[in-house]
């Protein structure tokens, strides 16, 4: 660096170190007009950029950050796959986790940075293989346990899994997630259960904490296996009001985001782009949470002419990065979408995705939310197939009320808030028929568990794809699969589910009055 540069640099050290963002991106720019392969300069050009809410220059400068760091990547990979995911560069992540110099990174931290960074791409068997390097040079502790343990449980491997939580709350009793995980692994028994175990944890765990909550629906999942359906929804109850109760959540404002969408979204304006994408398709497999779209991407990904990638949130970056906004619904974005190119928008995508699928003429994305995008992705996708999985409504609303989500879903830790929410749903799911009239398919989960083969023959012929024997079978499927079904769908495709409200009835009552003409 000249001295004219290297003025530029302390200063905007300076003023990042202000928090004086604009100043430190005029001296920035600055900088790299004089030095434009400086990969720190432009990560941190993308991180200011982010913070601008500029979602195409964080992009631009992530791509050149990670076209410009050589040598070593120890020091400065995770920073820029972190970039390159945050603005939706996704391919150019995993090539730069792919890169022959990551196989002799050595540093523990990193390995288990990438290791996330792989998990958020849904490569789970990468992700293991780096926590696996990650332990032979010594990585240990509770949380390093229980991360690795997840990804066994995605791969299969669930005796491993168990072994790896039993440690981890041997270490730390109030690690409420692997009580989760070990109580998810298996049905419990009378004389095999973790109820001892996390009756001790709740006396020790930080009260209202995640773990807190963590522990509850443990001790739900616990006690259901044994029958004690009263105390079974104690629990239930209290870890949902623990999980409501961290979030400020309001279901009018969401209900007025979609009449604003659907507003926005007439049938002229959804007419598809004028464009022909070539190579792989798309499938996308939508629905609310816990519908059975897991199960209906695992029955796909059988097929010969399929490759079931999992959950992609590869449609919603390119959004952002079309609309130039960060958050991928809002007000501002359905404002901009008039003025966005959307034959540009499916090529995007496209370019994120295609490497996925394996050379196979069709992949899979089964992301269930993508039914808020639906519209928006048949117009920019001309030749994507779109399947909403279509679960009865108290059925689909108690899976969701027993599960956990972390932090993801608020509204469905409150029986309100989630009758609410399926109502949004419905009625989202109905202005997309009426405006693109067969451009979705709906399939309904209890067709699909109760006669497999003839709802699986239409799917298939949805998708312009001939029916072979065997993909029915959900136990041929050996891929990885990373969600809350990972264990469930290793079984043979069956009816428990269907009606499994009805244990709970009772108790449920403000739920059903609810949805009373919802269908």
């Amino acid at each position: 660096m000249n001295e004219t540069s290297d003025r530029h640099w302390i200063r905007a050290q300076r003023y990042l170190a202000e928090g004086n963002l604009g100043a430190a991106r005029v001296k920035l720019e600055s900088f790299i007009q004089h030095n434009p392969q400086h990969a720190q300069a432009h990560l941190l050009l993308a991180d200011i950029a982010w913070e601008d809410d500029r979602v195409r220059d964080s992009a631009r400068h992530a791509r050149a950050a990670e076209a410009m760091f050589a040598g070593d990547p120890e020091p400065m990979i995770v920073a820029v796959v972190a970039a390159l995911i945050r603005a939706g560069e996704t391919a150019a992540a995993a090539r730069c986790m792919d890169r022959p110099a990551c196989a002799r990174i050595r540093s523990v931290p990193v390995l288990v940075q990438l290791a996330e960074h792989r998990y958020l791409l849904n490569q789970t068997a990468e992700s293991l293989a780096l926590y696996d390097r990650a332990r032979a040079l010594g990585a240990d502790g509770p949380d390093f346990r229980f991360r690795r343990g997840v990804q066994l449980v995605f791969n299969g491997r669930i005796e491993e899994a168990e072994g790896e939580f039993l440690e981890t709350v041997r270490r730390d009793p109030t690690y409420g997630r692997a009580w989760q995980e070990l109580a998810r692994l298996r049905k419990q028994t009378e004389t095999e259960n973790h109820l001892a175990g996390t009756a001790q944890a709740l006396q020790r765990v930080h009260p209202g904490s995640y773990e807190h909550a963590s522990i509850e629906f443990a001790r739900y999942k616990e006690f259901e296996d044994l029958g004690r359906l009263d105390e079974a929804w104690a629990a239930l109850a209290h870890g949902n009001a623990l999980m409501y109760a961290r979030h400020r959540h309001d279901p009018e404002k969401t209900r007025l985001l979609f009449e604003k969408l659907a507003r926005a979204c007439t049938a002229e304006f959804l007419r598809p782009a004028e464009v022909t994408h070539s190579g792989p398709q798309p499938i996308f497999i939508i629905g609310m949470p816990r519908s059975g779209t897991t199960v209906l991407d695992r029955l796909l990904g059988n097929h010969s002419q399929v490759e079931s990638v999992g959950e992609l949130d590869d449609f919603a970056f390119q959004l952002r990065w079309a609309a130039d906004h960060r958050v991928t619904l809002d007000a501002t974005t359905i404002e901009r979408l008039p003025q966005i190119d959307f034959a540009q928008l499916g090529r995007r995508y496209l370019e994120q995705t295609q490497w996925r699928a394996a050379g196979k003429p069709f992949f899979t994305d089964k992301l269930p939310r993508n039914w808020m995008l639906a519209g928006l992705i048949a117009k920019a996708l001309p030749q994507a197939r779109i399947i909403n999985l279509v679960r009865d409504p108290m059925d689909v609303c108690f899976s969701n009320f027993r599960a956990l989500f972390a932090d993801a879903f608020a509204h469905i830790y409150n029986l309100e808030a989630l009758a609410s929410h399926y109502r949004v749903y419905r009625r989202t799911m109905a202005h997309w028929h009426a405006a693109m009239p067969g451009r979705i398919r709906d399939v309904a989960y209890a067709d699909l568990v109760a006669n497999a083969d003839e709802t699986l023959r239409q799917v298939l012929q949805f998708c312009g794809l001939a029916w072979e024997p065997g993909c029915t079978d959900l136990t041929r499927n050996r891929s990885a699969v990373s969600t809350l079904s990972a264990v469930q769908v290793r079984e043979p495709v069956h009816k428990r589910f269907v009606d499994s409200w009805r244990r709970y009835d009772t108790q449920l009552a403000p739920l059903a009055r609810a949805l009373e003409g919802q269908g």
